[in-house]
């Protein structure tokens, strides 16, 4: 991906949130990295940007750190909500399978599992 001569790398806001123009990368999915002590160049790579495209979004995230920073903790915050909310969906529906009885027909299958369970339980030290 190139940017015509007369383009240039800029910050849009999407229904994502701040967001490289051309892209479907957000300064928070940026911020991510930067925060784990990435150095841009990685960032740039793992992400298949232009060194314009990561130009522009560190120039934005220096020039505009307090409401980007704001923004951030919102998207964490709402990400660890999504997070919880599938992990007790899951929990339940994992307590609701496992006491369903088990099809006739899967029985086989299932005297596979436990005895594999068994083996690999056994080998634990």
């Amino acid at each position: 991906m190139t940017l015509a001569s007369n383009e240039q790398a800029t910050i849009i806001r999407t229904e994502r949130g701040l967001t490289i123009s051309g892209t479907r990368i957000t300064l928070y999915d940026v911020m991510d990295f930067l925060k784990a002590q990435y150095p841009p160049k990685l960032i740039r790579d793992k992400f298949n940007l232009m060194d314009e495209q990561m130009d522009a979004a560190l120039y934005f995230l220096e020039a505009n750190r307090t409401q980007v920073e704001a923004e951030y903790q919102e998207v964490l915050q709402t990400r660890e909500e999504i997070r919880q909310y599938w992990e007790e969906r899951n929990r339940e529906h994992f307590t609701r399978t496992a006491t369903k009885p088990h099809k006739p027909s899967q029985d086989a299958l299932w005297t596979k599992l436990e005895e594999q369970k068994a083996k690999r339980t056994s080998k634990t030290p």
